[in-house]
């Protein structure tokens, strides 16, 4: 009798703390804090956890973003994959996207990415054409002829040509952006007003992916 009564009396405590648990409200709200995709896209790896940032070399925000992301990446947990995805809805856009999956064929963003954000916002160099393209890898110890033969490849051409694609399913209208598992969109605006915010969602999302697996 007396050990019933005290599985009555921890019952009778316990219960309005997993109330309490189950009451609270998510931190980050889909609608809200970032849109859940109506179609969700496919990752490079479904056994992960893949983070896509799109951006693109012409923008300011994305620029000053840099810092903030390369912090992440680099303290990013072990089940993650963070890839960079340029993103395109003009001609020059298309142009530096073809210049960073450049960068990737030659094995060379690690030395080029940061380079070229600064020649575009900082130097005033718009790096609009193959030209202008060839001339600042030159410049980064890339000969004219690597340049050439990478920026008008198959393989180079082929990855603009997905990541156009691409950008229509992820239903990016501004960058930087930043896209969860290919199923969730979040970018900055009133309800996440910093940079610093965002990558807190994507962290949030990251973390209800994980336990949702």
């Amino acid at each position: 009798m007396h050990t019933k009564i005290k599985q009555i009396l921890a019952v009778l405590i316990l219960a309005p703390l997993a109330f309490s648990a189950l009451a609270q409200p998510a931190r980050y709200v889909a609608g809200t804090h970032y849109v859940e995709l109506a179609a969700p896209v496919p990752t490079l790896n479904a056994d992960r956890i893949e983070v896509v940032e799109v951006f693109w070399y012409g923008c300011g925000h994305c620029f000053r973003f840099e810092p903030l992301i390369e912090n992440w990446d680099a303290n990013k947990p072990a089940d993650v994959d963070f890839v960079r995805f340029p993103g395109m809805w003009n001609d020059l856009m298309k142009v530096h996207a073809q210049a960073f999956y450049t960068a990737e064929a030659l094995g060379k963003v690690a030395e080029l990415h940061n380079p070229i954000f600064e020649a575009i916002n900082i130097q005033g160099s718009r790096l609009q054409n193959e030209r202008q393209l060839s001339d600042f890898f030159v410049q980064h110890g890339v000969s004219a002829d690597d340049f050439k033969s990478a920026f008008n490849s198959f393989g180079v051409r082929t990855k603009v040509n997905q990541a156009e694609a691409k950008m229509r399913q992820y239903q990016v209208r501004s960058t930087p952006n930043m896209i969860v598992n290919g199923k969730y969109l979040i970018s900055t605006g009133e309800a996440v007003p910093t940079q610093e915010a965002m990558l807190d969602v994507v962290n949030f999302l990251v973390d209800m992916e994980r336990s949702s697996s």
